[in-house]
């Protein structure tokens, strides 16, 4: 990758902390009743943290498919991450992939609110890791 300590360090805590950012945005969403916008934000507050994860033990990779893969590669298949929740980030990914991508896609509150709590738990789960 390249970097010293210190840059990787930055970066790290850079997309953690705008993991969370972006999960604050996501109550003002959710009371605008911008569903498409919700799923969007809960996907890239996973992204942020999930490529924080990996810039931090040296994987590098500039696609989301290769930030979901490598996750899959490096902490789910050793049971660093529960299955689980590797299960909802890929959920997250396709429905954020549907939102912004497929025409005519419907996005409902109750393709949202099921992903709150376990977003966060991913989030969390990372931070564990990174720390």
């Amino acid at each position: 990758m390249g970097l010293s300590e210190e840059e990787k360090r930055s970066i790290v805590v850079y997309r953690l902390a705008k993991a969370r950012e972006t999960l604050d945005e996501i109550s003002i969403l959710i009371e605008n009743e911008l569903w498409r916008f919700a799923a969007n934000r809960l996907y890239y507050a996973c992204y942020y943290a999930a490529s924080a994860l990996l810039v931090n033990s040296n994987h590098e990779t500039k696609t989301h498919s290769g930030v979901k893969n490598l996750l899959s590669m490096f902490y789910v298949k050793e049971g660093k991450i529960d299955k689980e929740l590797s299960r909802v980030y890929g959920n997250l990914f396709n429905m954020r992939q549907k939102g912004d991508y497929e025409d005519w896609s419907i996005i409902e509150e109750k393709d949202v609110i099921p992903f709150l709590e376990p977003a966060e738990k991913f989030i969390e789960t990372i931070e564990n890791l990174i720390i």
